[in-house]
């Protein structure tokens, strides 16, 4: 049974009081994609509010532009300390009403302590939590909380009728990047025609399903008539795609390292299915209608899902997972690795030939 969103007692506050709302989330896409139901729900209840959301520079398209937001402050990856001070020092003269910290590591954590805002509200983690001054517990005592449940539990914490999780949300494309994804699609024919999306890369190793995985499934995808596949992922995959590109029994293409995060949502919005591991782009997926094949090894479902979407999820049940993903407790990464080629294509094929006999 999953565990209740009411983990503390909300802030006593007049909503009419609230000007200004400091949002921050660090790291990775899926990271910022599933905050994106909690700015949603900000949005409703503060409806008069200038909130600005904190990023890191690879990620702002995820955020910059979007309808619930007013503005979005980006930072460096890696500032220097004098950067970073001089960042602290700007956002503490603007005395946020409001300051949630969606994240919780060390910068965020800094920024919380030195921001003056009235009310803080951020996780319940030990050296940390004196930080806040609403402290909402990260996992609950038993079950899982879904990352976006997880973060929209921050906004009930300061409002207790906030009501259901809005769905998944990204700023507008632009004209330009979809122009730049039809001349793409032009360029490889396949304007109106069916394609998936197969994700090569991975968050880290512990979910890199492998090179060879991926040739095979590659070589599986020759059985599925008229649909081609476009290959996705960033600059580190540029080696592995060359090889993927000399499987030729499948009408391939790759867009690995050219397409910006608005571009690879774009993409995915216009092919019939979209397949790969628990990542970033199949966060990107799930703001869109395509349905999703998905590949678990040492994280769970049950906290990252996609969120709300038409999704087949694979895993296989080992007593390791979930893992914290710093070393391999067999050294051989077997909760992803025993998830076969074929597993896959059978996914797939129930979801684009439902009808169709079982891949065998």
């Amino acid at each position: 049974m999953r565990p209740p969103l009411t983990p503390t007692k909300p802030a006593k506050i007049d909503p009419a009081s609230v000007k200004k709302i400091l949002l921050i989330r660090f790291r990775r896409i899926g990271d910022v994609v599933m905050t994106t139901p909690a700015l949603t729900a900000l949005r409703q209840d503060f409806p008069d509010a200038h909130i600005t959301y904190v990023v890191e520079t690879p990620y702002r398209d995820l955020v910059e532009g979007h309808p619930a937001l007013d503005e979005v402050f980006v930072l460096p990856r890696k500032p220097g300390n004098r950067e970073f001070l001089a960042y602290i020092w700007q956002l503490r003269r603007e005395r946020y009403d409001v300051l949630i910290d969606f994240h919780g590591g060390p910068r965020a954590f800094l920024l919380s302590l030195f921001t003056r805002a009235r009310i803080k509200i951020g996780y319940k983690i030990k050296y940390k939590r004196f930080a806040y001054d609403i402290r909402v517990p990260r996992e609950p005592e038993q079950g899982y909380w879904h990352s976006v449940e997880n973060h929209f539990q921050m906004v009930k914490a300061l409002n207790e009728n906030t009501g259901a999780i809005p769905a998944l949300s990204l700023p507008p494309v632009k004209e330009s990047e979809k122009d730049n994804v039809d001349q793409y699609l032009s360029q490889f024919h396949l304007q109106g025609r069916p394609f998936l999306v197969l994700h090569i890369g991975a968050g880290n190793r512990f979910r890199d399903w492998g090179e060879d995985n991926l040739g095979l499934l590659l070589q599986n995808f020759a059985q599925i008539q008229d649909t081609a596949v476009v290959l996705i992922g960033g600059p580190e995959d540029l080696e592995k795609e060359k090889r993927l590109l000399a499987v030729d029994q499948v009408r391939l293409f790759s867009l690995v390292a050219k397409l910006g995060l608005r571009e690879v949502k774009e993409l995915i919005s216009r092919a019939v299915l979209f397949v790969g591991p628990d990542s970033g782009p199949m966060h990107i997926a799930a703001t869109t209608s395509t349905p999703i094949v998905a590949y678990f090894g040492p994280t769970l479902p049950a906290n990252f899902a996609p969120w709300q979407a038409k999704a087949l999820l694979l895993e296989k049940d080992f007593d390791c997972r979930p893992c914290p993903q710093r070393d391999c407790l067999h050294q051989d990464f077997r909760c992803l690795q025993s998830i076969t080629p074929e597993d896959v294509t059978r996914a797939v094929l129930s979801l684009l030939q439902p009808s169709s006999q079982h891949f065998s």
